[in-house]
């Protein structure tokens, strides 16, 4: 079985690349420094509160990504109101499977916001270049120091304290760079108690302690080529989870890659860009801190991956492309142990992810032509052919007589878009159509048991391809002290995996009502709408404001599950000088969609505010700003639709943080 610590030998052979993975602005090609990063600008990982964040308190503030939350820790990314199997989620390129069947270890919770530089979303199939998808990407990017000369060092340390679950977190990194040679490494450490709620009840087992570590290497081999090695090694222990009925004991990944990146200045091929990459993760969820449960279970988990990227730039006159290759194997086994109260004593043994392997190969590729000064037209798509192969595939045939044990799927996918822009205004409109395979636990899962709604489930390795037919629009108009922003986007899903009450089987869990199959419906919608604005008041004083609203339904007008109500924020920003203050308020309405077949209830509306104030000024010659705040001010009882089982969030929380720049 692949451990972790295996890659931890590994380090020293590949300590994992990028080549400055990063796309050219073909137009200054001179040298191996003119590197952007995808034509976007890096954006500082903050909020409009908070300087210090987690990478999912950053994510969330994005209007297109939610989070189902079990606890304080590790929560669930949804991009477009839809799961992590409907949607790549991937840092700097590579894909990385989680090792838990209950999602308690997403992507997100690999990486840490000091080791970041940017996040890149892409709604539907425009993510289509990591591969298949429904929902779209979300790329964490790495922080990745470019060349300089002369000689340079640079880094930055942040430290600080929230009240309410006496967290302590301290977050350092530091960054060097030569002409022919940069480094840049990163570390960080967050221990945190349960939290409170806004009663004053104390959550139980909400706690967790995290630490996190970095490094990356970069070689430059030519004028107009580098090497690149990069590493992150990610351990989280004993984390509790209030919203299941069983905690996380140990989670440990090593993620490492190796890229050569080489560009061109001649001919129509700008940038060559290739990474091969490999990560382990090891989860170990377990009830050893619940004796009032009848019956112990432990639930390990190892997913062990090895890829292959390869992308082109080309461009000439008003055209440009990327062709990207995909490429990974992906292992995954997850156990189930149950135990009596002598834990000496082993009741039952399954596999709830039979050693499943998963191999993927695919071309995608990303065409633009500018048609005038203001306009452009995007075609794009990938062919992806996806394998599995289950080990013991007598456990799903004991629902499913004659299933399959491999499985090969072609995974087409075809987007376009057209983009327009004239005086003070933006327009743009697309289309997509895209297949997605089955997740390992929609194909191959055995009794994974669902807390939210109690049930267990069962995987059907012959399920049919999810098949996707999208359209959005956007539309912007922005002057020099105002703009606004509208997205809108549609979502007609053929064959949408879901599960559904079995007649057959009787639950594994004691405390499952029921059991479940992994089934098709005919299909699904969903729609979702967002309205984002900003005004400058005057030179010092700005307002932003978002509105989203989402609705989810199957072929039978039934409500889908998660289905983000309509939710609001605003905020004011006011600086002078070195000195800031922010406020905020955010809130939902009542979630009035939900769907009780998934355990879901009605929640109520609620309303948050926020503020905190910051000072910036000079310690020596380092750069430093501390910040005081206090989130949910009034102190508020609440729990949202995303909140498993009803758990509340945390109640009125001051918090406080300082940093140092060098």
């Amino acid at each position: 079985m692949k451990k972790v610590t295996l890659g931890c030998v590994l380090l020293s052979v590949c300590l994992s690349a990028a080549a400055q993975d990063e796309l050219v602005k073909p137009d200054s090609v001179r040298n191996i420094d003119a590197v952007s990063v995808d034509g976007l600008r890096k954006k500082k990982i903050t909020t409009a509160i908070k300087m210090a964040v987690s990478v999912d308190e950053y994510l969330a503030s994005s209007e297109q990504i939610s989070f189902i939350k079990r606890g304080a820790y590790a929560w669930e990314p949804l991009l477009n109101n839809m799961g992590a199997e409907r949607a790549n989620l991937t840092i700097d390129g590579m894909h990385i499977f989680g090792a838990c069947t209950d999602k308690m270890d997403p992507v997100t919770s690999y990486v840490e916001s000091n080791n970041l530089a940017a996040v890149s979303i892409n709604s539907g199939q425009a993510g289509s270049m990591h591969g298949a998808t429904v929902a779209g990407s979300v790329d964490l990017k790495r922080k990745n120091t470019p060349f300089g000369s002369p000689q340079k060092w640079a880094g930055a340390y942040q430290a600080g304290f929230e009240a309410n679950n006496q967290q302590i977190f301290n977050l350092g990194n530091v960054a060097y760079s030569t002409n022919n040679f940069a480094a840049d490494a990163s570390m960080s450490f967050r221990t945190a108690g349960n939290y409170y709620a806004g009663d004053g009840e104390e959550v139980r087992h909400s706690q967790y302690n995290k630490f996190n570590t970095s490094l990356g290497l970069a070689f430059k081999t030519s004028e107009l080529s580098a090497l690149r090695v990069d590493a992150i090694f990610d351990q989280a222990k004993d984390v509790g989870f209030p919203a299941l009925p069983m905690d996380l004991w140990l989670s440990r990944a090593f993620i490492g890659s190796v890229s050569y990146k080489q560009l061109f200045e001649r001919g129509i091929v700008k940038a060559w860009d290739s990474k091969l990459y490999y990560n382990a993760i090891e989860h170990y969820m377990d009830d050893t801190t619940r004796p009032e449960n009848l019956v112990h279970m432990d639930m390990p988990g190892w997913s062990t991956t090895y890829g292959l990227l390869s992308k082109l730039n080309l461009q000439r006159g008003r055209y440009s492309s990327d062709i990207q290759l995909n490429a990974y194997d992906n292992l995954s086994i997850a156990e189930m142990r149950m135990y009596p109260q002598d834990r000496s004593n082993r009741t039952m043994f399954a596999y709830s992810w039979p050693w499943v392997t998963t191999r993927y190969a695919g071309v995608s590729m990303n065409n633009a032509v500018q048609l005038t000064e203001k306009s452009q037209l995007h075609l794009g798509g990938a062919l992806g052919v996806n394998y599995n192969d289950a080990k013991y595939v007598e456990f799903n045939r004991i629902f499913h007589p004659g299933a399959s044990q491999t499985k090969t799927r072609l995974l087409p996918s075809i987007h376009s878009a057209y983009d327009i822009q004239f005086a003070d205004f933006n327009f743009s409109a697309g289309l997509g159509y895209g297949h997605r395979a089955p997740s390992v636990s929609e194909g191959y899962g055995y009794y994974i048991y669902n807390s939210f709604d109690r049930y267990d489930y069962i995987g059907n390795p012959d399920l049919n391809n999810e098949v996707s037919y999208e359209a959005n629009a956007s539309f912007g108009y922005n002057k020099e002290r105002f703009g606004i922003d509208m997205k809108a986007n549609y979502f007609y899903i053929r064959d949408y995996i879901i599960g559904r009450i079995w007649s057959m089987g009787s639950p594994m869990n004691y405390q499952s009502v029921g059991v479940k199959g992994y089934t098709s419906l005919d299909y699904a919608t969903l729609v979702n709408l967002s309205l984002k604005a900003n005004y400058h008041i005057s030179h010092q004083l700005h307002w932003d404001g978002l509105l989203t609203y989402a609705r989810g339904q199957d072929e039978r007008g039934g409500n889908l599950p998660f289905i983000r109500p309509l939710s609001y924020q605003t905020a004011l920003h006011f600086k002078h000088q070195q000195f800031a203050v922010q406020t905020a308020v955010n809130g939902d309405f009542t979630q009035e969609h939900y769907s009780p077949e998934f355990g879901e209830d009605e929640t109520a509306a609620y309303t948050i505010w926020n503020a905190s104030a910051d000072y910036a000024f000079k310690i020596s010659h380092y750069q430093a700003k501390i910040q005081v705040g206090v989130e949910n001010i009034f102190d508020r009882y609440y729990s949202t639709y995303a909140d498993w089982g009803n758990i509340p969030r945390m109640g009125r929380n001051i918090f406080s943080s300082l940093k140092l720049d060098f």
